[in-house]
């Protein structure tokens, strides 16, 4: 176990855990509402310190992240426990499971985020599959070290993290997507067990400091009508329309089962916040066009996409070759 950050004594042995915008109050020898973070003999530990569920060599675009480093791979490496409970979790097995795990350090994770796996080589560490700031205390520890090495550092997040926190680690971080689960309160207390004004104000304050781009699974009749997209793309255009909106199609999973969203859906989603958002994306639609980014000016093709591999079409120096428009890309596209 690790000594936690971010706690305070509460009445009696108890303790007030201030990582998230849940506010635990954890009893002796009980873990808090992540199952990672347990009060033993009057102090708070992170119980998944250096432990690692999951791992893998990945193209950057199954972050989802399509307008940071293009084509490239990134290491992904993630643990266990989470602080919502989402019904339709695709990765719940670790979210909310008892995974298997090995041990990594920081410096072991950063010599593993820097090396070359058959032919790909990583720009990073992309802190993910389940919710990495239940990983802090590694997470930060491994972030700085990255950072020194040269390496980018991504999270790919609920974004449910109390300010403070937040700010401490903001500097060591290159890239973020966050999952903006609905725009509505009653989705995220009834769905997610969470709330969603703390995630609107992490992407706010993220996109002061990083590379940012926003996931929303599209469930039918609970997160898909026409106000509330137009509620989400009026607030996301009001922090910068540049940046990437996601809409990805939902599938039965975990403890939900209704059917999966329908492609014409997804489209006028898609067309929808086109209005106003000059990236905007579908993701779990096969073969559709809604992968590939084109220039909001001219139209003209800029990255084709086939899967999670990216082909430069028309970008030049981060501008569209066509009409000369700049585009939002961070970092290099990656040679074919």
């Amino acid at each position: 176990m690790h000594q936690a950050m971010y706690w305070e004594k509460a009445e009696g042995d108890k303790i007030q855990c201030l990582l998230c915008p849940q506010q635990c109050i954890i009893a002796p020898g009980r873990k808090g509402f992540c199952r990672v973070r347990l009060n033993e003999g009057g102090k708070l530990y992170s119980i998944n310190y250096g432990r690692c569920s999951s791992y893998g060599m990945d193209p950057i675009e199954k972050k989802p992240l399509y307008h940071f480093y293009p084509g490239s791979y990134i290491f992904s490496a993630g643990t266990f426990g989470c602080n919502f409970r989402c019904g339709f979790c695709q990765n719940w097995s670790i979210a909310q499971g008892d995974p298997e795990t090995i041990t990594v350090t920081p410096a072991s994770l950063c010599e593993i985020g820097g090396a070359a796996e058959q032919g790909h080589r990583s720009v990073g560490i992309a802190y993910t599959y389940s919710e990495p700031f239940m990983w802090y205390e590694f997470v930060l520890d491994t972030a700085k070290l990255a950072r020194d090495a040269g390496l980018k550092n991504v999270l790919v997040t609920n974004g449910f993290i109390n300010p403070e926190p937040l700010e401490e680690i903001m500097p060591f971080i290159d890239a973020m997507n966050i999952d903006v689960k609905a725009f509505n309160d009653g989705y995220y207390n009834e769905t997610c067990v969470g709330e969603l004004h703390p995630v609107l104000k992490t992407v706010e304050e993220a996109a002061k400091h990083c590379h940012v781009e926003i996931t929303t699974l599209l469930v039918t009749g609970l997160n898909d009508s026409d106000d509330e997209i137009s509620d989400l793309v009026d607030w996301l255009a009001g922090i910068d329309s540049e940046i990437p909106l996601h809409f990805s199609r939902y599938f039965p999973n975990y403890k939900m089962d209704l059917p999966p969203t329908p492609v014409e859906t997804m489209e006028r989603a898609r067309e929808l916040a086109l209005q106003k958002l000059s990236y905007v994306y579908l993701g779990n639609v096969p073969g559709a066009d809604g992968s590939n980014t084109y220039c909001p000016q001219c139209g003209n093709l800029l990255i084709n996409r086939k899967g999670y591999r990216a082909a430069n079409m028309g970008l030049e120096n981060k501008k569209c070759r066509s009409c000369g428009r700049k585009i939002n890309i961070e970092g290099d596209f990656a040679p074919a």
